[in-house]
């Protein structure tokens, strides 16, 4: 590519929350530390059931401006979530809102999510390659850099109507969604419930703490505590890897064998490669091939994890 590409992520949309309680509202149930957010840094992080099993992913943004002050000075973020599980976050939200001053909404199909990816992203955007999450307005929206991993390039949330124009003046080219998912599963990055299993997975298991989804000083959130013991005990027994696919693409879902034994499963593919959930028992260099159906699987350990 001779020159950074976006896809507009049409799978991906963005909640609102804004008033004076916001940041300590998300503060006590979210796996990142809040605090860090501001009008120019975003941060990657998770909702965890009281067991500390995944629940949701998302982005937040703080935003500035008159749209954010309906009473006196209130913080605004917004949320960039799974589309079709936006409805249910929204719900589990208020459920925990409580007294809290916050309003919940969805923004519907005023936003539009886009990935920016490919070679000089941060140039384009002028933002500093070496400072994950760092953000700046662009259009109407922002863009900050994709906080989990350099190589993923950026995000921007932009006013539907113009966001095409708005990137394209930037310099960036259109793409297929499937470039943007071959680099994301080639890197070894989950999305969302694609990849991740509601109510069973966790996040030591898929990369949160490497990606920068989660927070060790931040004190008390939801699943924190089956969280730490995790790690504190070593207790992970399987990772989210990338595999490369050589023959015929298996369907996401599809065991994943090691000679006669079940060794995981696999989650998103594209262009020819998947996310693959495996016990690391089999990924001894002396372990049998991996197969998915017909295909064959060849682990690739992302240079970002630590295993």
């Amino acid at each position: 590519m001779s020159q950074p590409s976006y896809t507009i992520l049409r799978h991906r949309a963005v909640l609102t929350l804004a008033g004076p309680d916001v940041r300590g509202f998300l503060q006590g149930i979210v796996s990142n530390d809040v605090e860090r957010v501001s009008t120019d840094r975003a941060l990657w992080s998770a909702f965890l059931t009281p067991q500390g099993k995944f629940l949701y992913e998302f982005f937040l943004v703080e935003r500035p401006g008159a749209e954010a002050i309906a009473d006196g000075g209130e913080t605004l973020f917004w949320l960039e979530c799974e589309a079709e599980r936006r409805a249910d976050l929204l719900r589990r939200l208020k459920m925990y809102k409580l007294r809290a001053k916050v309003e919940l909404s969805d923004a519907g199909d005023g936003l539009a999510v886009a990935a920016l990816f490919g070679p000089g992203v941060p140039e384009a955007l002028d933002l500093a390659a070496e400072q994950p999450g760092l953000a700046r307005d662009l259009a109407g929206g922002v863009a900050f850099l994709d906080p989990r991993l350099g190589e993923l390039g950026a995000r921007a949330l932009l006013p539907r109507d113009g966001a095409d124009v708005a990137l394209q003046a930037a310099g960036f080219a259109e793409s297929g969604v499937e470039a943007y998912d071959g680099l994301r599963i080639g890197l070894g990055v989950p999305d969302g419930s694609r990849d991740l299993e509601v109510e069973k997975s966790l996040l030591l298991e898929s990369g949160f703490d490497e990606l920068n989804g989660l927070d060790w000083d931040k004190g008390c959130y939801m699943g924190q505590e089956l969280t730490a013991r995790t790690r504190y005990r070593g207790l992970t027994k399987k990772r989210l890897l990338p595999v490369s696919i050589d023959g015929p693409v298996p369907e996401p879902g599809t065991l994943i064998r090691c000679g006669e034994r079940e060794a995981g499963v696999l989650r998103s593919t594209a262009a020819g490669w998947g996310l693959a959930l495996l016990r690391l028992e089999y990924l001894a260099e002396d372990a049998a091939p991996l197969t998915a159906g017909p295909a064959r699987l060849r682990v690739v350990k992302p240079d970002w994890a630590r295993f």
